[in-house]
């Protein structure tokens, strides 16, 4: 196979002109040029994927590599030139294998449905003191700061064993990181400092037992042999920023997405029983992490009709696969009763979210309550006026103003 010719000549990251839709080149692309090469922002290039079908089989293939240390992994930003002295272990997200497999295991067991059902009392008692709080305080309120943000940054938090207090720190230092507007400088100081702040909270918990993941891990992998203080906070790093920073976002647009749509709203408050759906069609509708699935091709493949040859880097864009009318059909219309569990939201294969089970979780707790204790919940802004995060690496947010 060959590289395919005439095709358009694009950059990535491409805007979402709409926050209900991917970019529109992604519909273009599906059509002409399924595996297609770009222009990135960083003055590289790297393939785009926007099939459904080829998306799924570049994150199933493990002759694509994961591994983000690697220097010619491709990023949307301008590379941090890192010292070679870091300590700092890849997460799970970065891991290939052999590495990943016994990585994941070791910890997948923290992120059972069972686990997570029994921990969905104390999510409930969250969400209500939170709305409490909002209800409290009246009028128009910011539903990211007091309720989208705090939500998931309570629950990560008491899972994990980080002091809630410390939200600010990282919250801030998250923020900067994953934001396409902040400068290399800006975002590596903010990295090191998160990663110093982790450092230290697994130090602390390697001399004082905690019964928390990350307690529970220090006393397991001591026990099998496998102990490893890097890995601990490379994956302490993995699940306080997505733990949190993901589902925010979620709660806010999907939030919004139901606001906008009263008929799809009525049918999850006049029975609860269908919110799970509607919170698979709402991770599929918004795709908030659509770069994520990077890759890096370790040897020549042939998928979606092209070469891609070793060395040469893949965006899998998750926001054209969740759209792609050979998998969904009339995928651009909200539909939360469309029962679609083969998106790739969570993306697929062997690094398939961690912590999706407690999204699921979350995020179901979070709409029926919501709207069932403030069933006049409405926006306080136009659609047109709200700052969406266009600028970051998971779509979300700035602010969402409510009132009832």
């Amino acid at each position: 196979m060959t590289e395919m010719l005439d095709q358009p000549a694009l950059t990535m990251p491409m805007d979402r002109k709409c926050p209900f839709a991917p970019p529109a080149e992604y519909a273009q692309l599906r059509e002409t040029a399924p595996a297609a090469k770009v222009d990135i922002a960083n003055g590289e290039q790297a393939w785009v994927l926007t099939r459904h079908e080829d998306v799924r089989a570049v994150l199933n293939d493990q002759r694509f590599s994961a591994n983000r240390t690697n220097p010619v992994f491709p990023q949307l930003v301008e590379r941090i030139q890192r010292r070679e002295d870091n300590p700092f272990t890849p997460s799970l997200l970065g891991m290939d294998a052999p590495e990943h497999g016994p990585a994941r295991r070791a910890v997948v067991g923290e992120f059972t449905v069972r686990r997570m059902e029994a921990l969905r009392p104390r999510v409930q008692e969250i969400v209500d003191e939170r709305i409490d709080a909002m209800l409290a305080a009246g009028g128009t309120v910011d539903l990211v700061e007091m309720f989208s943000l705090p939500v998931p940054s309570l629950v990560i938090c008491e899972l994990l064993g980080v002091p809630y207090a410390d939200h600010d720190f990282f919250q801030s230092c998250t923020s900067k990181m994953l934001s396409r507007a902040v400068g290399p400088a800006e975002r590596e100081e903010s990295f090191q400092s998160f990663r110093k702040y982790l450092d230290d909270l697994v130090t602390a918990k390697e001399a004082v037992s905690t019964d928390d993941l990350l307690g529970r891990q220090i006393v397991k992998t001591r026990e099998d042999g496998t102990f490893n203080h890097e890995a601990l906070v490379g994956l302490a790093f993995l699940l306080l920023l997505a733990g949190h920073e993901t589902t925010a976002n979620m709660i806010s647009l999907g939030t919004l997405a139901l606001l906008e749509n009263p008929g799809q709203l009525a049918t999850i408050t006049n029975d609860p029983g269908k919110t799970l759906e509607a919170v698979e069609e709402l991770l599929r509708y918004f795709t908030i992490t659509d770069t994520v699935t990077a890759r890096l091709a370790k040897e020549d493949v042939e998928i979606g009709g092209v070469t891609i040859k070793a060395g040469e880097g893949i965006f899998a864009l998750g926001a054209s696969a969740n759209r792609d009318p050979e998998a969904f059909e009339n995928p651009d219309e909200l539909d939360i009763e469309r029962g679609a569990r083969h998106h790739v939201a969570f993306g697929f294969g062997a690094h398939q979210c961690l912590g999706q089970n407690l999204a699921r979780m979350e995020l179901q707790v979070v709409y029926d309550t919501l709207f069932r204790r403030i069933p006049g919940l409405r926006l306080a802004k136009a659609v047109d006026d709200l700052p969406f995060k266009n600028d970051a690496s998971i779509f979300g947010l700035h602010e969402l103003p409510v009132t009832w």
